[in-house]
């Protein structure tokens, strides 16, 4: 079998899966569709231990009714429910799903409300294809092709990456920052392994505050603050954003700088995708 004939094998795969995703969308028979979504609230907000390891992040109860029946249920995610929830308090509204009779089989969904449609899997299987398509096309017709092809992905996602209104609707929020005294409750530890079998520790502080209207938040703090394998008990100052209390940082120079790293990286590759398919134009 011809490499030629191998890639076009490899296309049956995610064309299929494409075609069977969003066919299953339009007739609306994803489980995603097929799910019911309400809206739930935060009862109560545990606490991670001191020492271990930050993957089952906040433990949260979370109450939401479920339609069919009119009957509340309280639940406790255990981590392990959907989205990982990082900002936490009392009475914070997130969305919950979960199949139709059965509500103990709930999934907490903070960052993918696009996925009701169901198609996020197909558009995954999409890019893989249209991966393969420019593979293919390099095989049989050599590197200008690459470069139009891989050039005029990268410029394609770059230009749908919602990164860039991320950053700036973050910068907005925070630009009337309010500040208030915080302190490290726990500094979760967690051991990973890297390609030369060394090992890396990551601590990561876990911070309480309390808002001007008497709202205890607990957050999972990744960046911001210097040595954090130290900072257990430590008392500092949290910039939260007034009307989104999950929107906040211990420091708002150093959050600003990221989000503008983060435009700046999708600046590049669509300077890089752009660059690279004039390049390859010109080559053909």
């Amino acid at each position: 079998m011809s490499v030629d004939d191998a890639l076009r094998l490899w296309w049956v795969l995610p064309t299929g899966l494409a075609l069977l995703g969003y066919g299953l969308a339009l007739a609306g028979l994803t489980p995603a569709q097929r799910a019911v979504w309400v809206k739930g609230r935060i009862v109560a907000v545990g606490q991670p231990s001191h020492g271990t390891s930050k993957r089952p992040v906040i433990p949260v109860t979370v109450a939401f009714q479920d339609p069919a029946t009119g009957q509340e249920f309280v639940l406790s995610n255990d981590g392990k429910h959907g989205d990982s929830v990082e900002e936490a308090w009392v009475g914070r509204e997130v969305e919950v799903r979960h199949p139709r009779g059965r509500p103990h089989m709930f999934r907490i969904v903070l960052h993918s409300p696009e996925d009701k449609n169901g198609r996020s899997g197909p558009y995954c299987t999409v890019v893989l294809l249209l991966i393969g398509l420019v593979i293919h096309a390099t095989v049989l017709w050599g590197y200008p092709w690459a470069l139009l092809g891989f050039g005029g992905l990268v410029t394609a996602f770059a230009a749908i990456s919602p990164d860039i209104r991320t950053a700036r609707a973050r910068n907005a929020l925070l630009a009337q920052a309010i500040a208030v005294p915080a302190r490290v409750v726990a500094v979760t530890r967690d051991v990973y392994t890297d390609g030369e079998g060394g090992e890396i520790i990551s601590h990561t502080p876990v911070v309480t505050f309390t808002t001007l209207e008497g709202t205890e938040v607990t957050v999972l703090s990744r960046d911001g603050i210097p040595d954090p394998s130290r900072s257990l008990g430590r008392r500092l100052t949290i910039h939260y954003a007034p009307s989104d209390p999950a929107v906040c940082t211990p420091d708002l120079a150093a959050d600003r700088r990221g989000n503008e790293r983060a435009v700046g990286m999708i600046i590049i590759l669509l300077i890089a995708g752009t660059a690279a398919v004039v390049t390859g134009a010109i080559l053909l």
